[in-house]
């Protein structure tokens, strides 16, 4: 259900707060709006924050949260409300074609303290999708049957969730891995070389071999792979050092730090990210769990 001004005042607060611990100046007039129009619910829904190394991520903090049942789709919304403007680019189609096809299980919207409203996602984890069915969409980027045999070569098929950023006019693919069939270390330096990323070491390959999804951003212009992502699972009582990836002072005070609404150890999920140029670390605090992610880390 929707929250109400004093259930959005405390996530308000959470963000606030982190943004501090991050070096980042919360600007009312972005995040407000996206947490009041959408509803973000205190207690039984996921809201996450996040923040990332390297100079073009500085001074920023990401907030992600579910979009309550009742919205539905939630473009027509971010319409209505104006975080979003009429245009032609199959950007603005995509979320609706993709809720059209497949059963959508839950929406989410992704913004930034500084820059305000950027994404939605619209996640199917309990009917996976092949690449082959997102292909036949037709506002889908070229891009993705364009690199559809990268994607083969590397067990990339099993599709969890979709996301569109508008601001970027770029989308995401979440392939899910299977528990027993997650790409090894050599794999996953091959399939970024292929992916024309940074060489990372072994032992970032390590570390990232455990993941569970990949996230892969695309985008209409050409069959360029703008980012990928790989994490392991969200899990409690998280220690920086268990990442071999640098983390710059400010990302392990919010890892140690960030507010969280629940019971027990502050759940984190610590991503590593390529992008031609250069790798990068994302920092993810789960300032609210879904009844699924305290099953996930808690063992219940």
């Amino acid at each position: 259900m929707l929250a109400d001004k004093t259930e959005v005042e405390e996530v308000y607060s959470a963000l606030e707060e982190s943004a501090r611990l991050v070096g980042a100046v919360c600007v009312r007039d972005k995040a407000w709006p996206v947490l009041d129009a959408f509803g973000a619910v205190v207690g039984e829904d996921l809201v996450v924050l996040g923040v990332q190394s390297g100079k073009r991520n500085a001074a920023e903090l990401d907030f992600s949260f579910r979009v309550p049942g009742e919205i539905g789709n939630p473009y027509p919304y971010a319409l209505e409300k104006g975080f979003v403007g009429e245009t032609d680019h199959p950007v603005g189609t995509l979320l609706s074609d993709v809720g059209a096809r497949f059963p959508v299980q839950e929406y989410y919207v992704d913004a930034g303290v500084v820059g305000g409203f950027k994404k939605l996602y619209a996640h199917f984890p309990l009917a996976l999708q092949p690449l082959a069915a997102l292909t036949d969409i037709p506002s889908m980027p070229e891009a993705v049957a364009e690199n559809a045999g990268l994607f083969a070569r590397y067990g990339l098929d099993k599709v969890a969730m979709v996301g569109v950023n508008y601001r970027a006019n770029t989308m995401n693919l979440y392939f899910q891995f299977a528990p027993d069939n997650r790409p090894e270390p050599g794999a996953l330096a091959s399939m970024l070389r292929e992916m024309g990323m940074p060489e990372p070491t072994e032992a970032v390959l390590r570390y990232v071999s455990a993941a569970m999804r990949a996230n892969i951003t695309l985008g209409w212009d050409s069959a360029h792979i703008f980012r990928v992502a790989l994490a392991p699972p969200p899990s409690a009582g998280f220690e920086p050092a268990e990442i071999p990836a640098p983390m710059e002072p400010h990302m392990e005070r919010f890892v140690r730090e960030a507010p969280f609404a629940y019971e027990g150890e502050r759940v984190n999920l610590i991503a590593v990210k390529w992008v031609p140029e250069e790798q990068f670390v994302e920092a993810n605090s789960y300032y609210q769990l879904s009844p699924m992610l305290k099953k996930l880390t808690r063992g219940d």
